[in-house]
Order: C-alpha cells, then structure tokens, then sequence
C-alpha cells in the first residue's frame, strides 16, 4: 500500500487529490515523473549517475538509491503513471527533523525558455538564493517540549531573508519550543553540525567533490538533512545529507559546476558560524 509521504518538506505534495510522491512501507519513495521533459530528465540523470563509473563511491551515498521506472497508480486518482523508485530517505527514523535547501545563487540556467527564466528571477529575487547562494524551501522539526512537529508555513519560509535562514539552522537543532520567539538553544548543534559524521563533515565532504567535478551541473537542486530527534535509550542523532531534485541537471562537458560549488561554500560558512557560537556559549557557560 503506497501512502503520501509524513516528512516531506518541500516540492509537489500528494494531498487533496493532487499528483505528488508516495511511499511504501519498504523504504521506497514514488516520485512521478513531471510533465513536460522534467521527469524524463530526472530519470535520465539517475540512470547516467549510477552507471557513472566516474564517481566516487563515498560520493554516491549522498544520492538516494535509483531503483528505476516503474507504473503505480498515481496520487491524483488519473490511473497508472510512470513513478520514480527511490530510496525513502527517512525511512529509518522515527521522529526525524528534516530541511530542504536549494542550492545555487540562480536556479536557471542557459537555454531556458522565457517564461521559466522570468519564472526563476524573480523567485531568485525575492528569497536568499541571490543574495546567499541559498534559500530554505521547507522544514520540519520535532518540538520536543510540545512533543509534536513545527512546520513553518511555506509563504514565511520563502519570505526569510538572511537573519530568517539563519534562526532557521539554528532552530534546527533546537530544543526549546520553537512556536513562539524564544531564542534557539542550539542544545544539538554540536551532535548534529559537528562531529566526524555530522553534517558539516558530510557538506566539506561533498564541497571537496565539487571542487573538481565537471561531470554535471546541478540546476536547481536541493540538499537535505535529515536527523533523529527521539529521545530516550541509545537513539543517535544520525545527521545524514542527501541531495535531491535533478529535474535540470545539465552535462558538464568538463566545466566546473560554479553555481553550486559557490553555493554550497556559502551554506557551509552558515553552518559553520553556528557551530562556532554555539560552542562559544558553551564555553562561557551561557
């Protein structure tokens, strides 16, 4: 039985009748393949990249898994359509706090039509993404003193600006209550940031494969992070990065990837700063 999925934080959602992902309960997620050439692209990308003998093996576990093209009946009620199978990112946690960012100071890219070029400007404009290289599409964290999930709505994420997607990253690995304008604690900054597997290893990890990559240019992409916030017993964090959304991923015909490796830099020195000072809370005891 396929289900829309409870942790998606950004993109086309599968509720009041409309066409979006599902998941089933074996650890798969059903993208459907967009209408005009953009689903085909996607499915195209993740067929070249997993026969892509050029990239790295630890590269490749910052991609969901491609299981293929497969016919499932649609979210929208239209019948079978053509479905992505890929890895649920998720799947695995219980109560998992989860962010999307979209990656790249412009999201067009050459030879878009018009109407899509206008389309992205302006958004571009309006959110981070020229101004920070980067803009928060969505997020969902577990409010642990509510017990419960907080999810800003999408027009006030798209609405932050810079101060706006900083206290997002801090919220983000925040135990105190997050509806209302405390200021963040940043008490998992240094489990979930920080660390050798945390996510700012992960990001310099990547950042260092974009360094040199010329394989593809990643248009309109996105990085997710994901981590556990179910408390009690032995439960870790497990801060894990993934990017997602290839619908525009264009050949790289040997040229660096400029868009998104300076992106990326940028989302980097964020993260960085906030592990910064909230180690310099700790030491201050504050």
């Amino acid at each position: 039985m396929l289900k829309v999925p409870e942790h998606q934080v950004a993109g086309h959602i599968a509720k009041d009748g409309k066409l979006g992902p599902l998941v089933d309960n074996q650890g798969r997620f059903y993208k459907p393949l967009q209408g005009d050439a953009r689903g085909e692209n996607e499915a195209k990308f993740y067929e070249s990249f997993s026969s892509n003998k050029n990239v790295p093996d630890h590269i490749r576990g910052y991609f969901p898994v491609y299981h293929g093209v497969q016919l499932v009946e649609a979210s929208d009620g239209s019948g079978k359509l053509p479905h992505m199978v890929l890895e649920d990112v998720v799947s695995s946690y219980v109560k998992p706090s989860v962010m999307d960012v979209k990656i790249g100071s412009r999201t067009w890219y050459p030879d878009v039509s018009e109407e899509y070029f206008n389309k992205c400007i302006k958004k571009d404009r309006a959110t981070t993404t020229v101004s920070l290289g980067f803009r928060v599409s969505g997020l969902k964290i577990f409010d642990c003193q509510e017990s419960g999930f907080w999810r800003p709505d999408k027009r006030v994420v798209l609405a932050y600006k810079a101060d706006g997607a900083r206290t997002a990253l801090r919220k983000f690995v925040s135990s105190n209550s997050l509806a209302d304008d405390s200021v963040p604690d940043c008490a998992y900054a240094s489990e979930v940031y920080g660390g050798s597997n945390g996510i700012l290893m992960q990001l310099l990890e990547l950042k260092a494969w974009f360094e040199t990559q010329t394989l593809y240019h990643f248009n309109s992409c996105s990085v997710l992070m994901v981590y556990e916030n179910e408390s009690g017993g032995d439960e870790e964090r497990r801060p894990q990065v993934k990017l997602v959304d290839f619908a525009h991923v264009l050949d790289g015909n040997g040229v660096i990837d400029h868009n998104f490796f300076g992106g990326l830099c940028s989302f980097i020195k964020f993260i960085q700063d906030i592990l910064e000072s909230s180690d310099n809370r700790c030491e201050n005891g504050h």
